[in-house]
């Protein structure tokens, strides 16, 4: 169990120690140092020294030196550490190559330590940087709003399209204060309860690929992230709105332990399913039209919303005596490449890069899917029925105040529909977007799901 409500967590059971599991692969996170408390920002010297850094350099951008900048300053002048520092000018500052190449040029050659400030945008910056550095970081945490801050993976605008770039390290500590955290934005707090909740779904979608394509799945680590959602439910029924210190322990917990399950696995899979998948479409396309204003778990709280939908459609498919004699898709090549052009723009030729070498739609891959779904319905049947209800998920999204509709951030019933045909095609990963579209119900569901979504009160 984690935070717990004032019960700190005992992170020696999950760091730097391999796990036999029963899964028959061995589990490591090699994260050095967790700390998340009141006023652990004070120990970030201790930690320093302990690991014998000599060269740090300080990363934040304009907004996060503002938050939480002056004690961490505070704290190295006061134990004689020195430091170099580069804070990023941007307002709404954007994980691209333009970033990437600021940070490599600024951070002096003797950089042995670089020391971020931020949540998502800078850590994973600062994670990717330091891999090609090889070099440490640590992250001192302003936002409990993602899930990011633990994990190897990191999620960038590379050529006008989400890439995720795995194994490339893991911070060497992570600093959550609760003082610091306590007074984010409120939309950054429930964005990361959005993000945490987005495990309900992927977690299914894991275990559904598990099911019909023989996925490697390890319910040890799928634990891991229902402890992570049942503490975040906990906080948000009782706590969060209210900035309680505990509460925002117990989310930020949350999200930590939410990476350290994805380090175990070596990918995101754990963490990210079909929910995401359209969360990174509704993404690069605000991208594309000059916007950057919705936060990640934000737009991740709202797929859930909708995948439960989806869910529910589904469930009703698989019911059905005739499920064999729902009309197979037939993969038009041509006519799906010019789809992706017009849909991605100008990341459509990356999407169709990634179909050609995987073959996803392919006619013989989709009845090969076909087939086990079929043998399995019960079992999926039975795998979907212990999801929540989508009226307890939108009761306690509301209860923080968190966005559950699309309207709500600015996607329109045309962008949700789209999101929900295409998402899928941004990555290799069997779940719920490919079940639906090898039944080719797929563009049906979404203007279903998309009128009930947007029509949620």
């Amino acid at each position: 169990m984690i935070y717990a409500w004032g019960k700190m967590m005992d992170w020696n059971k999950y760091l730097n120690k391999k796990i036999s599991c029963t899964c028959g692969r061995e589990h490591e996170c090699d994260i050095r140092h967790i700390d998340v408390g009141k006023n652990v920002i004070n120990r970030l010297p201790d930690y320093i020294k302990t690991d014998n850094y000599k060269h740090i350099c300080i990363v934040a951008d304009v907004n996060t030196e503002k938050i939480a900048g002056a004690p961490v300053y505070k704290a190295l002048n006061n134990a004689n550490i020195e430091y170099s520092k580069f804070i990023f000018d941007d307002v709404d500052l954007i994980p691209d190559e333009k970033a990437i190449g600021r940070i490599m040029t600024q951070i002096p050659d003797d950089c042995d330590l670089i020391v971020g400030i931020g949540s998502g945008t800078i850590n994973d910056l600062c994670r990717f940087c330091s891999h090609k550095l090889k070099n440490n970081y640590f992250i001192i945490a302003t936002a409990p709003s993602m899930d990011g801050y633990a994990s190897d993976v990191a999620p960038l605008i590379i050529n006008n399209l989400k890439t995720t770039y795995e194994k490339v390290g893991r911070p060497a500590a992570i600093i959550g204060d609760t003082d610091i955290l306590k007074d984010a934005p409120l939309h950054m707090i429930t964005s990361g309860a959005g993000d945490i909740f987005g495990k309900y779904i992927c977690l299914t979608d894991w275990q559904l690929a598990h099911i019909v394509t023989g996925e490697y799945y390890c319910n040890f680590i799928a634990q891991i992230m229902k402890d992570a959602v049942s503490e975040v439910a906990k906080a948000a029924d009782s706590g969060i709105a209210q900035r309680n210190g505990n509460a925002i322990g117990a989310v930020m917990e949350a999200l930590i332990l939410a990476g350290v399950g994805m380090s175990y696995s070596g990918n995101s899979r754990p963490a990210s399913g079909s929910e995401h998948h359209m969360s990174h479409y509704w993404e690069m396309k605000f991208l594309q039209q000059g916007k950057h204003g919705v936060l990640h778990g934000t737009k991740v709280g709202i797929g859930t919303v909708v995948a439960l939908h989806l869910y529910k459609y589904a469930a009703q498919m698989l019911s059905k005596d005739d499920l064999e004699m729902l009309p197979s898709p037939l993969f038009d090549k041509t006519a799906w490449n010019n789809k992706m052009l017009e849909i991605y723009g100008p990341a459509g030729p990356s999407v169709i890069a990634l179909e050609e070498k995987v073959n996803k739609n392919s006619d013989i891959n989709v009845q090969r899917r076909r087939k086990a779904v079929i043998k399995n319905s019960s079992k999926i049947q039975e795998l979907i029925s212990k999801l929540p209800t989508i009226e307890e998920t939108v009761h306690r999204m509301k209860k923080i105040d968190e966005p559950y509709r699309p309207d709500q951030v600015g996607i329109t019933i045309d962008m949700l529909k789209i999101a929900i045909v295409y998402a899928k095609e941004l990555r290799n990963r069997y779940g719920l977007l490919q079940l639906l579209y090898d039944f080719g119900q797929l563009e049906e569901a979404a203007d279903i799901v998309g009128e009930q979504v947007m029509n949620l009160k």
